[in-house]
């Protein structure tokens, strides 16, 4: 059950190229530390923080998301319901 087969693997970043100075991990590990703690997968959380992820999400963003795929589902639809049953012209 599960396991690797076959000999194409994801290739994963090295964990040494994230950093947690500048990130809010950093203020995180600092509180830890006046404590006499430390995090040692704060490093592994970093990616957060980092790229594309970094970006805030805004409103638009929310609104936003999926409306072109939902808007093309809806006029297919549409499509399909006038090709199937039109409209009956009663003269009301």
């Amino acid at each position: 059950m599960g396991g690797d087969h076959g000999p194409s693997k994801t290739p994963l970043p090295d964990w040494k190229q994230w950093k947690i100075e500048g990130t809010p991990l950093e203020f995180t590990q600092k509180r830890l530390a006046a404590r006499g703690l430390k995090d040692p997968w704060a490093r592994n959380e970093a990616w957060r923080y980092s790229g594309k992820f970094a970006r805030p999400v805004t409103l638009p963003d929310v609104l936003l998301r999926g409306f072109k795929w939902g808007f093309a589902a809806f006029a297919v639809a549409l499509a399909v319901e006038y090709a199937l049953s039109p409209p009956k012209k009663d003269g009301h």
